[in-house]
């Protein structure tokens, strides 16, 4: 999906990523990451926030919740966006400031004492429970909480395994009934945001600062333009619920493909808040397709060929193939060859990855550049620096959640 991405706007990568699995210090299943150029993206995604009246949160899901990165990143962009409580504990360790906790899993009850003690910006609630936990855990530590409301996504809008969230209306209509699952009236998830306010602004340990849904952009799959979603709109409608009720200061955190094309799209919809993921490393939909996006491609995927087949094909040593990333086509350095990557089931494990029959032998190195999140693989992280400057060097190696070989 990005081998011509990084190929145009990063070679040198390439090139030292191949170079140190040849030499052995890295092993296959390695993706490469390039601590400079992912610096760059931070920077120039601050920068540009900042002149449109935008804040940042930044998320780290993709990149294997490394360290050093998170570093790196902090220095522009200081406050995060945690995708779950080990993902929460891993920024704070590396000196992140906490932004927005609960952001796609909701953070335990019995971890909130933990983590508001951080004085994290806000907290995202999907529903009364854990309003109510959030509102607990901050008065006994004896502060008010900000809170974003997360709403249940349009239909049609929202991925399997994400689901939740407070409805922007009643379902059908119908009248809430107290004593009901969640507290919102008749079946789970039927009452509405008004129906959730009525209770959550007597809360003593939370205040209501503002709401949140995912995902708010999309890039189009095969042209990448990025494009609002259906939940954006509800957003920005209970915005303006929450403003007529008499609410402050509100934010709007709008995620999913925040880049340098998207800012002026939130920013115009009315957004408060981006949160940059794979924008840090160029490889949102839009930089596959349009190679002169600011971000620079900034990470590789290094894997061997383990063996081939009787029908010619290369099966290449697994671990690291993400279901969602669109792998297309392997570089194999030795010859030059580029060779297409077969599709396989989602559903079954990537021990191997096949490859078209092509010049390519056991052993050989092969370099890959696909859609990642790093965090659901078996994969080993290597961190390279310098190559900016002419001077590349491997900083470290780590698992895929952080943690240091």
């Amino acid at each position: 999906m990005f081998l011509d991405a990084v190929l145009h706007r990063n070679p040198e990568l390439v090139a030292f990523a191949a170079e140190l699995h040849d030499s052995g210090a890295i092993p296959p299943d390695t993706y490469v990451m390039d601590l400079d150029a992912i610096e760059s993206n931070a920077a120039l995604l601050a920068r540009e926030a900042d002149r449109l009246g935008l804040s940042l949160w930044f998320v780290v899901k993709q990149l294997g919740r490394n360290p050093e990165l998170i570093e790196a990143i902090a220095r522009h962009i200081p406050r995060f966006a945690a995708i779950d409580g080990p993902e929460a504990r891993v920024l704070h360790a590396a000196g992140a400031q906490a932004g927005n906790l609960g952001h796609l899993v909701q953070i335990p009850a019995r971890a909130l004492p933990e983590m508001l003690a951080w004085r994290p910006e806000t907290v995202t609630v999907y529903d009364l429970a854990n309003a109510r936990a959030v509102s607990d855990a901050a008065t006994r530590l004896g502060y008010v909480q900000d809170v974003l409301i997360r709403l249940a996504g349009a239909p049609g809008a929202v991925y399997p395994g994400q689901e939740g969230g407070v409805r922007l209306d009643s379902r059908d209509g119908a009248p809430a009934r107290p004593g009901s699952p969640g507290g919102l009236g008749g079946p789970e998830g039927s009452g509405g945001l008004d129906e959730f306010l009525d209770e959550a602004e007597r809360l003593p340990g939370i205040r209501v600062a503002g709401v949140t849904a995912f995902p708010c952009v999309l890039c189009d799959p095969e042209t990448g333009e990025p494009r609002p979603t259906p939940n954006f709109a509800l957003a920005r409608r209970a915005v303006g619920r929450l403003a007529a009720r008499g609410h402050t200061d509100l934010k709007l955190s709008a995620p999913s493909a925040t880049s340098m094309a998207t800012l002026p799209l939130l920013a115009r919809l009315d957004a408060t808040h981006g949160e940059p993921g794979h924008a840090l490393t160029g490889t949102t939909p839009l930089h596959a397709v349009d190679h002169e996006q600011p971000e620079r491609p900034a990470y590789v995927y290094v894997s061997e060929v383990a063996h081939t087949l009787a029908d010619g094909r290369p099966a290449l040593y697994g671990g690291g193939f993400y279901p969602r990333g669109r792998a297309k086509e392997a570089l194999i350095p030795r010859t030059g060859a580029r060779l297409r990557v077969e599709d396989a089931p989602a559903a079954n494990i990537d021990y191997y990855r096949l490859l078209a029959p092509g010049d390519a032998r056991a052993g050989d190195t092969a370099v890959l550049a696909f859609r990642t999140q790093i965090f659901v693989t078996r994969s080993t992280v290597a961190v390279v620096s310098g190559l900016s400057s002419g001077t590349p060097k491997l900083s470290g190696l780590y698992d895929p959640l952080g943690r240091p070989y």
